[in-house]
């Protein structure tokens, strides 16, 4: 992949995001719609074009696990231990979150987030952001999420302010990641396999 459109991609989806946009992009693992984490009204938006209700929390995406730090009171340890050795898409649910819109905590205070592996388009544009990215799939709520984006309705198209060239989704593979929940005290439920 030529370094000059994801240096593009990356400057405008930045620049759409800073402003309270909200972005078409392809994570790790589907294409998603997102918006900076910390701005209530952009992830307002985010439940309105997705049709979703604002009782159901969103996955964040960090560039790396001193960003998650700033976002959640305490990092269990065994989360430590499962981001450093992880080697698959990974969503982990981690209690007491702080510092985020309301609409991406959960009801207990908990907040999904995801570190991609790779350095691509969507770790790169988290990097810069300085901020967790939301990271939801791109489909309206209870339609099955796009494999890809030619699967992406019209619909999601035109009601984000900018759309990630289609030929940066090479890095997404189309399936959901798993999500682990861990408590404080090291208590673990698998979510999603």
């Amino acid at each position: 992949m030529n370094p000059s459109i994801i240096d593009s991609a990356v400057s405008e989806a930045l620049k759409v995001l800073k402003e309270g946009g909200v972005i078409l992009y392809p994570t790790d693992t589907i294409w998603g719609i997102g918006c900076d984490a910390t701005n209530e009204e952009a992830v307002r938006r985010v439940f309105e074009i997705k049709r979703r209700s604002e009782a159901k929390s969103l996955v964040l995406l960090a560039c790396d696990l001193d960003m998650v730090a700033r976002y959640i009171k305490e990092i269990p340890g065994m989360a430590i231990d499962l981001v450093e050795v992880n080697d698959a898409p990974m969503t982990i649910v981690y209690p007491g979150a702080q510092y985020l819109a309301p609409g991406v905590v959960a009801e207990d205070g908990s907040v999904g987030i995801r570190i991609p592996l790779e350095d691509g388009f969507c770790r790169q544009l988290v990097r810069k952001l300085r901020r967790p990215l939301v990271s939801t799939s791109a489909n309206i709520s209870g339609e099955p999420a796009p494999e890809g984006f030619r699967e992406i309705s019209e619909e999601i198209k035109s009601a984000v302010d900018y759309v990630v060239p289609a030929s940066l989704g090479a890095g997404a593979t189309g399936r959901a990641s798993q999500i682990i929940k861990i408590g404080l005290r090291g208590e673990v439920e698998i979510i999603r396999k």
